[in-house]
């Protein structure tokens, strides 16, 4: 499925719904530039997951863990992960498989340990299209 996004707002829009309509144990991977509106689409769907605490970018802890909302709420960012092995010292498969919503930024650099039922999600740029334009791309598992 592909959404068209021409501002900020939309982009968070896009993402709330996605969290509302969230089940316990769902993956999604985020992939995207930087400076593409991965933050603002987390942001997103945070809202939908009622999550009110702020929501920033872990991009030196690689996990944030929002617990107040509907359903608990797991924020990677493994821009920094050297090696997927890494991984395993936070206790990712706990955050995969449990019973959240777990969204990974940078997905792409551990594709390995995603597990087969994660939503892709990516977010792209397109000048052409206008400063805020972003064209969002989910691919659900075909299981």
């Amino acid at each position: 499925m592909v959404i068209d996004s021409y501002s900020e707002q939309e982009t968070f829009r896009i993402g709330e719904k996605i969290g509302r309509e969230a089940k316990p144990g769902s993956v999604y991977a985020l992939i995207g530039d930087l400076g593409v509106g991965k933050t603002v689409f987390t942001q997103g769907v945070a809202s939908g997951l009622a999550v009110e605490e702020a929501i920033c970018s872990p991009t030196f802890t690689i996990v944030q863990i929002y617990e107040e909302g509907r359903l608990p709420f797991y924020h990677f960012d493994v821009y920094r992960i050297g090696d997927p092995e890494e991984m395993d010292e936070i206790g990712y498969e706990d955050y995969f498989y449990g019973e959240g919503v777990c969204f990974v930024e940078w997905a792409n650099l551990i594709e390995e340990l995603m597990p087969e039922n994660t939503i892709w999600i990516t977010i792209e740029k397109n000048p052409e299209k206008g400063f805020d334009y972003r064209k969002i791309t989910l691919n659900h598992p075909t299981a």
